[in-house]
């Protein structure tokens, strides 16, 4: 075999190799991008029962564009439905933690009652404030069920403070940081519920 055609051959082979790299990674992107979404999507539903919506929240985002709020800011929003009719709103909150922001997703039932919150992000003390990460979150449980007015506005807030809620161990600054997020969130709702679920709150 000619040197000509040795080279010819190697070029053909290294053509063929990069076509076909390129045919697997552009059949394979939207496989990918969809698991990756369906990752995301439950990463960020799992606050909300299965059987309390069937639309796709994460497709419908609400315009809230870093709203700033008294104590924290939202950052962004999902509205779920079921059969059509509004069932919970999720909202994104960043408020400053001990060492940094945290960011939560805070979910609240169309009767403007707390279902679940869960920590997105933090940079808080390993062991202290860092366990505001943990999945399940027994302190986090603890504010299922609340609304903006249960317990009133002086409820809360630590106990150490003459409010209702215990802290986490050790993490008084991230505990405050914390519950002052999810209050500004069940008040925003409050306000806005007509834009954020298409109908007055507590009906």
């Amino acid at each position: 075999m000619s040197r000509t055609s040795s080279v010819a051959i190697l070029v053909l082979l290294a053509g063929l190799g990069t076509g076909a790299t390129y045919l697997v990674q552009h059949t394979s992107t939207p496989r990918i991008a969809a698991e990756q979404r369906l990752i995301d999507s439950r990463n960020l539903l799992d606050l909300l029962p299965p059987d309390s919506y069937d639309n796709q929240p994460l497709e419908h985002p609400l315009s809230l564009a870093r709203t700033g709020l008294p104590e924290s800011m939202l950052v962004g929003g999902y509205r779920a439905t079921k059969a059509g009719q509004p069932s919970a709103v999720l909202l994104r909150s960043q408020t400053l933690g001990y060492a940094g922001s945290i960011e939560l997703l805070i979910a609240i039932g169309a009767n403007g009652q707390l279902l679940g919150v869960k920590t997105l992000k933090q940079s808080e003390t390993p062991g202290l404030g860092g366990r505001i990460a943990d999945w399940p979150n027994a302190w986090l449980q603890v504010f299922a069920g609340k609304s903006s007015v249960e317990p009133g506005d002086a409820g809360w807030a630590l106990k150490k403070d003459q409010g209702a809620f215990d802290q986490i161990a050790g993490a008084t600054i991230t505990s405050r940081a914390v519950i002052n997020a999810i209050h500004d969130a069940l008040r925003y709702f409050d306000q806005h519920s007509q834009q954020l679920i298409g109908s007055s709150a507590h009906e």
